[in-house]
């Protein structure tokens, strides 16, 4: 495991010992959380942008229509009329 220096402000580091003094975890437990849930959403934010590139890249396109995937919803469709 790596160590890394992570100066805080005294507000910051202050809210950070009462959090974890009240939770019962350790100030470097918290810290270690909030920076994987911040790396995690990044992350997530990147996904969702890739995904909605490529669906305005092929909204329109053959991609965009499957005739094995409509066929199949077509008759699901008329099956419950």
């Amino acid at each position: 495991m790596k160590n890394l220096h992570v100066p805080l402000s005294e507000e910051l580091h202050a809210a950070l010992m009462h959090t974890a003094k009240a939770s019962g975890e350790s100030a470097t437990s918290l810290a270690r959380q909030a920076i994987e849930e911040v790396l995690w959403q990044r992350e997530q934010a990147k996904i969702r942008a890739e995904l909605k590139a490529y669906a305005l890249a092929v909204a329109g396109t053959i991609d965009d229509f499957d005739p094995d995937i409509e066929a199949a919803g077509l008759e699901v469709w008329q099956a419950e009329e």
